[in-house]
């Protein structure tokens, strides 16, 4: 099995905040595969045009039915679960995101346009 080694650990800095998921299935537009730990997929709020707005650089590091960080690669994630979410960019962390992420906010995972599943901000991380 392919070890997963946490965003925390890579990227030096705690999580930005937590979400529930639920990925699309394929007949309401998600994906045809498997969702493994991962996955670099984008986002985008609930309500914006992304030809306006763009979608944003912010990947999920998925968790375990007990809140756990998901450790292997190579075993597919459930397709209803919670996530640790990753702010790629520091600078719109401060200028966009500070302001927009709150509790029960929804967005969506993001590959390129399509929507591959919703999501809803459960909290803020320190």
């Amino acid at each position: 099995m392919e070890v997963w080694v946490p965003y925390e650990k890579v990227r030096n800095h705690p999580p930005d905040f937590r979400i529930r998921y639920r990925f699309y299935s394929e007949e309401e537009g998600g994906r045809k595969n498997h969702v493994f730990q991962g996955l670099r997929c984008d986002f985008a709020y609930d309500g914006d045009n992304i030809k306006e707005t763009g979608i944003f650089a912010i990947h999920p590091e998925f968790e375990d039915d007990f809140g756990n960080i998901v450790l292997y690669k190579d075993v597919p994630v459930s397709k209803r679960g919670t996530a640790r979410m990753w702010i790629l960019f520091p600078e719109i962390r401060r200028e966009v995101h500070i302001h927009r992420i709150n509790i029960g906010v929804i967005g969506y995972f993001m590959a390129r346009s399509r929507k591959l599943g919703e999501i809803e901000t459960g909290s803020k991380l320190p």
